[in-house]
């Protein structure tokens, strides 16, 4: 690097890359934040976009690579602030060998990268190497020529595994002594953590750790390195600390700004400012690769750093909005290597205010109640009270841990469980007695004596099935006739749930026919079929189930749509879009997603393109049984909040779908025919709402728009395919006419404007004229007071009979009256405007007077006339 100033962190990015590029390395963008990886939330590691070819699902397309990865790492939020390096966003630089090279250059190149590109002084850099590694420390002994009284050997501490079974290896670390002033000596291994800090990590892939614990050596064994680029900034431009460096700095000022607090004065304080810029940076990156605030997963990870960024200003004394300056500031420092996040500037600013300011009202009163309780002097904070924060008032129990936690308070946690499980029990009670008809204990007899219903009717043929009547809950008249809850050992009916709705159908035994029209699950298990009952049935009778096959069509073509359109929408818009919920009925389909805005029309347009692809691609619906584990492994998504067991269905839809779902579905996606979207909308914050329709119906929607497009052809005297142009000419001929039409009212008014300027007296015209409205009335007051050099024209008049206006022109600079007083069309329209039984104002030039009684009128212009005249 050149000589001079401390290199920025845009330099070292650049030096990092340009170093290893010139050795043969294929220099890879930045992942997502949001990983492929099922096994963990965020990106944590350079080597996670990596993960498939190190564990050989994958071929990689180059032999040796590097990159200045985005990581996000949840362990650190609490720890942020307490120390001079932790953060939770930060960006690690890698090189990694696909089985090209190995120990023996990738220990050279780290070194030489630090000593000779970077200039770090070698004799404070320290070397860690696992225990058993006697290969690495006679590398960095011999050939790189580290001194043995700075190599120290470690155990757990370097070695690196990516689980219990798989590739692993021993690791080597670096570490920058930072000085006596910041710790005891004695190297990484015995030193103080504060002086010897970790700013590289080499990972030796050379093992292959099987099921037994026993390893093996990889055929091909690979190398892994992450440098932090916030561990190796400060040690460049000779800080101490990571937030005095140019990544971190500008934050801190900004949060300095926002608290008017001074950061090195007070340790408290300073952890807030720290926590202040770390989570602005975090915040900005996580939403504009996709994260949003939410209840669960990553987006209640992006929910608790906005909150403990608000409660550190809160605790600062700050009231105002802090979280809009923080993005500001975060894309200011980031913006020019992460373009997409400049570009979402808007969007990431939106999403995080929203957030805030959901959470001020919150904290306004949840606080309080906190507080109260924390000075009655229990000693603890209960469950009961902790839950009813989280129940009643939306406050996350992690805060009222935190708050409690500074107050040196215990929260009952057990309690708090103990609650969240009662209202769990509740809810699920309340669920089931909504959706019941003859009650839950009924219910309970049914599936205690008879088990759980099985359904065969997933099969694309699956319309009808023989059964048996388990149970009948009704009383039926005596003409036999009447509404009943018909429990069938086996049935092909699918129950309510997904937001599929209830399958309907005919239930027939020798002696009854039972209309079905709902199909609902009362109890887990147990499917209830709602109907309306001719004759007779009873239990024992063996019967025909047999569903409306025509409607089942319709609802598998929606509820497979609606995967695609789900999986449409992720490719579009990203991976932050989560169902929320759905239904699926017959004749339509309802999507909710979480979205921070609208879609644009080409944004849409892309989705329904997409959709549309996988459906003429006619590739096979598969459906598979798993464990809940496989089928995270095999990428399914799992939304709506659905509870699942160990056991799940998996649906795949095509090459871009893959979901869990109990529904119905259609055997090729091209039996879905098309797919139609009829409406996009917003239902609350964060949420939207597609509404589409697909197979017979969309083609019925297809076949109307083109009715409407043909007749509006028709009136337009062209065909369809020429309606947009033969409408801009119509456009085109209208704004002529309008023009034609406003040029002759001109003339009118001018015309009239003569006329009024001759009725004059003293240079005054006082006069009322009706059917014009406000803007005619004001426009005809100027052209007749211009017209003749008049002092004053006050017109009043009705533009439709029910309001009332009055228009007041004067002359510019001083028009006078008889009386000798100036003419000042403002005070003027004030004075009559009582009259009118309304209010205006304007200019000493022009004013206007209005209201909405048409009575007033010729009172204020009697007004009028009396001030010009001076009486």
């Amino acid at each position: 690097m050149t000589s001079g100033s401390a290199p920025d962190a845009h330099q070292l990015r650049a030096a990092f890359i340009d170093f290893f590029a010139e050795r043969g390395h294929a220099v890879v963008p930045s992942a997502s934040l949001i990983p492929h990886d099922p096994t963990v939330l965020f990106t944590i590691a350079g080597m996670v976009p990596f993960k498939t070819f190190f564990v050989g699902d994958e071929v990689p397309p180059w032999p040796r690579a590097t990159s200045v990865q985005k990581c996000f790492r949840t362990v650190d939020i609490d720890v942020v602030g307490t120390t001079l390096r932790h953060c939770t966003f930060f960006e690690m630089l890698g090189n990694f060998s696909f089985g090209d090279y190995f120990k023996s250059e990738a220990i050279p190149f780290s070194w030489q990268l630090l000593t000779e590109v970077l200039g770090i002084d070698a004799e404070r850099l320290w070397v860690t190497v696992h225990e058993t590694d006697d290969e690495a420390e006679q590398i960095w002994r011999d050939s790189v020529g580290v001194p043995g009284q700075r190599i120290q050997r470690l155990g757990e501490d370097n070695f690196w595994k990516m689980g219990d079974t798989g590739p692993c290896g021993p690791s080597s670390e670096l570490f920058f002594d930072k000085g006596a002033a910041l710790g005891e000596e004695g190297g990484p291994a015995f030193g103080g953590s504060e002086r010897f800090v970790e700013i590289w990590n080499l990972v030796f892939m050379q093992y292959d750790r099987h099921q037994d614990g026993t390893t093996v050596d990889l055929p091909r064994p690979s190398i892994d390195t992450g440098a932090g680029l916030e561990r190796i900034l400060p040690v460049l431009q000779g800080v101490d600390s990571i937030f005095a460096t140019d990544l971190f700095a500008p934050l801190i000022d900004v949060a300095q700004s926002i608290t008017g607090r001074a950061y090195g004065e007070d340790e408290a304080v300073d952890v807030g400012l720290r926590v202040l810029a770390d989570h602005g940076r975090a915040m900005s990156m996580l939403v504009a690769d996709g994260v949003l605030p939410a209840n669960e997963g990553r987006g209640y990870v992006l929910r608790r750093l906005i909150r403990r960024a608000v409660r550190r200003t809160r605790q600062l004394g700050v009231d105002a909005l802090v979280t809009p300056r923080l993005v500001d500031a975060a894309i200011g420092v980031l913006g020019a290597p992460y373009p997409a996040l400049a570009e979402q500037h808007g969007l990431i600013t939106d999403v995080v205010v929203r957030e805030e300011e959901g959470f001020l009202r919150t904290l306004a009163t949840g606080t309080s109640i906190l507080e109260e309780q924390l000075a009655s002097g229990a000693g603890s904070v209960s469950g009961d009270v902790a839950f009813l924060l989280h129940d009643t008032y939306g406050f996350p129990v992690e805060l009222t841990k935190e708050i409690a936690d500074e107050a040196g308070v215990e929260v009952d946690l057990e309690g708090f469980e103990e609650a969240m499980d009662r209202q769990r029990s509740q809810a699920r009670a309340a669920a089931r007695a909504g959706k019941a008809v003859a009650g839950e204990e009924a219910y309970r007899s049914v599936l205690d004596a008879e088990r759980q219903t099985v359904f065969v009717g997933q099969r694309p043929d699956g319309y009808s099935a023989p059964a048996r009547v388990v149970a009948v809950l009704a009383d039926l008249d005596p003409g036999h006739v009447g509404e009943a809850e018909i429990f069938l050992d086996r049935t092909p009916f699918y129950a309510e749930g997904g937001g599929q709705v209830g399958d309907t159908g005919t239930i027939v035994t020798e002696t009854g026919t039972a209309l079905v029209y709902d199909t609902v699950a009362p109890l887990p298990g147990l499917t209830s079929h709602r109907a309306r009952v001719t004759g007779e049935l009873f239990v024992g009778q063996d019967a025909l189930a047999t569903i409306d096959g025509v409607r089942r069509d319709a609802l598998r073509r929606n509820h497979t749509g609606t995967h695609l359109l789900h999986a449409s929408l992720r490719r579009v818009l990203g991976d932050h879009v989560r169902q929320q919920s759905s239904l699926v009925a017959p004749d339509h389909l309802r999507f909710d997603f979480s979205h921070p805005s609208g879609l644009a029309a080409e944004e849409l347009s892309a989705v329904v393109s997409l959709a549309n692809e996988d459906v003429l691609s006619d590739a096979e619906v598969t459906v598979v049984e798993t464990t809940k584990a496989e089928s995270e492994a095999m990428g399914a998504l799992a939304f709506f909040g659905d509870k699942y067991g160990e056991q799940v269905r998996v649906v795949r839809a095509g090459p871009h779908s893959i979901e869990l779902c109990g529904g119905t579905h259609v055997g090729a996606l091209g039996m879905i025919g098309p797919i139609s979207v009829v409406s996009e909308s917003a239902i609350g914050s964060n949420k939207r709402r597609i509404e589409a329709v697909t197979g017979t119906s969309a083609l019925d929607r297809i076949l109307a728009r083109e009715g409407i497009l043909s007749e509006a052809a028709s009136l337009l005297r062209t065909e369809p395919e020429h309606v947009p142009e033969a409408i801009d000419r119509l456009l085109e001929r209208q704004r002529a006419a309008e023009k034609s039409l406003e040029q002759a009212r001109g003339r009118e008014l001018q015309s009239e404007a003569a006329s009024l300027a001759a009725t004059a007296l003293g240079g005054v015209v006082v006069a009322r004229r009706d059917g014009l409205s406000p803007d005619l009335l004001r426009n005809l007051a100027q052209s007749a007071r211009t017209a003749a050099g008049l002092r004053a024209v006050v017109l009043g008049g009705s533009p439709d009979g029910h309001k009332a206006a009055v228009a007041v022109s004067a002359e510019r600079n001083g028009g006078r009256g008889e009386g000798g007083a100036q003419v000042d069309a403002g005070d003027l329209v004030k004075q009559i405007a009582p009259l009118l039984g309304g209010g205006g104002g304007g200019s000493p030039e022009m004013a206007l007077a209005g209201s909405n009684d048409p009575s007033g009128i010729d009172r204020a212009l009697d007004e009028a006339r009396r001030v010009l005249s001076g009486d």
